[in-house]
């Protein structure tokens, strides 16, 4: 007679393999939007288009997701710029530390009286553990950091831990070298401004750029204008010369030698 088995043995235990790291889903948004306000944003926008023309070999992106881990979507940062170097800049959806081979070289975080706090404390914690070589912090309306915190803020990492960056004063501006970008930052106002320290010049915003393009386009319709009105008055001058010239062999043919 066969012997009874376990009851406990009578069904096999169900175990549900886990999904591999490939099969992880990456969101490309995390639902939230770019900015709380104009300032925050015309400043978010402004930098990225000024770091695009300074830096064309980098790749400069805002409001991009960063996923550190392999694996592990919940683990994500959204930084408000950031730059890397030697990776190609074509586009992406979001930004993966293992596939990129780094972390971004520099990230800015522009303040808002809702991100300020996290900004200064647990995204700097998460971008030095992150390893990103310098950290920036700009505040374009006023200044909502606290009493004694200057609203542009340039940090590098030294031992796994930020340190200030120091400024100086140069043609009047209160200026912060960026060696990883090889620029000079400044505040102008509620945006910020790139210089190149070797000539001196500024990046242009792109408002003063388009401003520029289109003064050089008025510019040449005025001159075509005027290149028409010229060609109207020669041709008409002409004209009453041809019909002067003609009235006058008409008067001389209708007289006797």
């Amino acid at each position: 007679m066969p012997t009874p088995q376990p009851a406990a043995a009578a069904s096999a235990v169900s175990i549900v393999p886990t999904a591999s790291a490939k099969d992880v889903f990456y969101p490309c948004s995390d639902g939230r939007p770019m900015a709380d306000n104009m300032w925050q944003a015309n400043a978010i926008l402004n930098a990225t288009s000024d770091l695009r023309a300074a830096r064309p070999d980098a790749l400069v992106a805002a409001d991009i997701l960063v996923y550190p881990e392999e694996g592990n979507n919940r683990n994500r940062i959204v930084p408000d710029v950031l730059v890397a170097f030697d990776l190609g800049t074509y586009e992406r959806s979001s930004y993966f530390v293992w596939k990129e081979g780094k972390p971004p070289d520099w990230v800015l975080e522009v303040a808002s009286p809702g991100t300020q706090t996290k900004d200064r404390r647990a995204k700097r914690e998460r971008y030095a553990a992150m390893g990103v070589p310098e950290y920036w912090l700009f505040a374009p309306k006023g200044n909502v950091y606290p009493r004694g915190t200057p609203r542009l803020q340039g940090l590098e990492l030294v031992d796994g831990r930020y340190r200030r960056l120091s400024w100086r004063v140069a043609d009047g501006e209160r200026m912060i070298r960026s060696d990883i970008l090889g620029l000079d930052v400044c505040a102008d106002g509620k945006l910020l401004r790139f210089r190149d320290p070797t000539t001196g010049k500024a990046i242009r915003h792109r408002p003063e750029v388009e401003a520029d393009a289109e003064r050089a386009e008025d510019r040449a319709k005025h001159a075509e204008a005027q290149a028409r009105q010229e060609a109207v008055r020669r041709k008409a001058a002409e004209a009453r010369v041809a019909e002067l010239e003609a009235s006058l062999r008409r008067s001389q043919g209708g007289h006797s030698p």
